[in-house]
């Protein structure tokens, strides 16, 4: 029986783990369960699975979680902020933590659990776009075991030569190739996109997911920010990750050998195959997800992204290019930017011009310490606060 903390629970990668749970009760418990501050579904998952802690990053959620599950008798205990959440991800009792926190959030929860040996289910990405070197070190000095949940990660590692280490030359492999969907707005014409709504942005055609990271596929900063984690995960070079448009997201990445092999996974897109996989390693479990019905494929598409109509994805690949702490203040400008625009104080296309001044006008140092890091995170989250505003008094002035 293993215990599990849940970074994230009430996001669509926790509730799915929490659905994988369930059919295996014998295998898993659940240890921890967080949230940021949805009070009414936390409950909900907390009097199902009975965790002994429960965090809410908001204090004021917390306390009301605290009262709802006093009057139901629940003996679950609730804990806030921050400390609570990396308390819940080292704690001694736990063996897996799923990293399920979406954005900058997840980094220090996760990072602690990482110095704690724990098996660390990796749905975070932003911890790797962040601090790459300092997390993968972090990893080796303390025994933990680091697996990719992202559909596209998880499929890369599922076509990895056994126990692969090194690089990717030293294992025959020639490059990694990630697959996109393309988002809603793959064959959207160029000029329509000044008005595209959040609620649009968000309706992604083949993945259900959380309104950022609806708008990051949207916008391809998602498939940007999984190029670096690729990186990291795999020790290449970003000149050895391509990403290929694949609108039916059944096949959910491959790698390439020097032989001239493409070996790939294939699956429905449901985030339950790779979260079983992961909980399961090296052995295979039910996930609840239908078998693909290879006879019901009609084709499999492949083409090249169009850096024009995604400059988000470009501006990523030259933040890895740039190297140190760009990466960083990339996410950070993005974050930002996502959130302007989810409250419409901005339009779609200027989430992309916010990150790129951004990049052009924040210092980046080395990346040689997690002070640093979240230094120069915070200096962007500036900085994109500064042209949020400027962008949404101009937008004001033209509309009056």
């Amino acid at each position: 029986m293993k215990n599990i903390t849940i970074l994230g629970a009430t996001g669509s990668i926790g509730v799915s783990t929490l659905d994988v749970v369930v059919l295996h009760r014998n295998k898993f418990s659940v240890f921890a369960l967080t949230a940021h501050s949805q009070v009414e579904r936390l409950y909900t998952q907390c009097l199902q699975f009975q965790p002994v802690y429960a965090v809410m990053v908001d204090e004021q959620s917390a306390q009301k979680l605290k009262e709802k599950l006093a009057r139901h008798g629940a003996d679950t205990i609730v804990l806030s902020g921050v400390e609570g959440l990396t308390e819940v991800a080292a704690h001694n009792d736990v063996d897996y933590v799923m990293a399920a926190i979406v954005g900058a959030a997840g980094l220090l929860p996760t990072l602690a659990a990482v110095k704690r040996g724990k098996r660390i289910l990796l749905a975070n990405k932003e911890a790797l776009v962040m601090s790459g070197q300092i997390f993968m070190d972090a990893v080796q000095e303390y025994g933990a075991e680091l697996l990719p949940v992202d559909s596209e990660h998880n499929a890369i590692f599922q076509s990895m030569p056994e126990n692969f280490c090194g690089g990717l030359v030293s294992q025959g492999i020639k490059q990694i190739i990630l697959t996109a969907s393309g988002g809603p707005f793959r064959d959207t014409p160029l000029e329509s996109l000044i008005t595209v709504t959040p609620e649009q942005a968000c309706a992604h055609p083949n993945w259900a997911m959380g309104k950022k990271i609806s708008v990051d596929s949207a916008t391809m900063m998602n498939k940007g920010l999984e190029v670096i984690e690729a990186c990291w995960l795999f020790n290449a070079s970003v000149e050895q990750i391509c990403v290929a448009m694949h609108p039916q997201s059944i096949i959910h990445s491959m790698v390439e050998y020097d032989d001239g092999s493409i070996l790939s996974q294939m699956g429905q897109p449901d985030m339950r195959t790779p979260i079983a996989h992961a909980l399961a390693w090296p052995e295979r479990i039910e996930s609840g997800v239908a078998s693909l019905d290879l006879f019901e494929m009609s084709q499999l598409e492949f083409k090249r992204p169009d850096m024009k109509r995604f400059p988000c994805l470009q501006l990523a690949y030259d933040a890895m290019h740039t190297g140190g702490t760009q990466t960083a203040i990339l996410n950070a400008a993005n974050e930002v930017a996502v959130d302007a625009f989810l409250h419409e104080t901005i339009g779609f296309t200027d989430i992309s011009r916010i990150v790129e001044k951004v990049l052009v006008s924040a210092t980046h140092h080395p990346a040689s310490s997690l002070e640093i890091v979240l230094e120069d995170d915070q200096q962007a989250r500036r900085l994109a606060a500064e042209y949020v505003k400027i962008m949404t008094s101009t937008s004001q002035r033209r509309a009056k």
